[in-house]
């Protein structure tokens, strides 16, 4: 596995189709998060906590064919389409293009993620 120093070498090592799934997460969701992402574990999570990884509210991970955005708080967010994926572990989302981001809606999660984690 590749070392990345930052979340955009992250980004910039994807493959094209990816990198561009990759690109659009990173800004929705520090739009949402502003100044909460760092890597952890080798791929980008944004956390409320001091360090990487305290209060974790969402990651990204690509690979090889599609992008998870997940979400630690996930089985507790209103979805009532059912686009969270909670079986197994992380409740997550899978993306294989761009048109697969729903920028309302993941943006809704992620303000609900945040507070369930500041209220724990």
């Amino acid at each position: 596995m590749a070392k990345f120093s930052t979340i955009d070498e992250y980004a910039a090592a994807q493959p094209e189709d990816l990198r561009a799934v990759t690109e659009k997460m990173i800004y929705l969701i520090d739009g949402a998060l502003p100044g909460t992402g760092a890597l952890w574990q080798g791929h980008p999570v944004w956390s409320l906590g001091a360090a990487p990884g305290k209060q974790p509210v969402c990651l990204i991970k690509a690979y090889a064919s599609y992008v998870t955005f997940g979400l630690w708080r996930g089985r507790e967010l209103d979805d009532p389409d059912g686009r969270i994926d909670a079986k197994g572990g992380m409740a997550h989302v899978k993306l294989r293009g761009p048109d697969d981001i729903d920028a309302a809606l993941f943006t809704r999660w992620l303000t609900q993620a945040a507070a369930l984690e500041r209220a724990a």
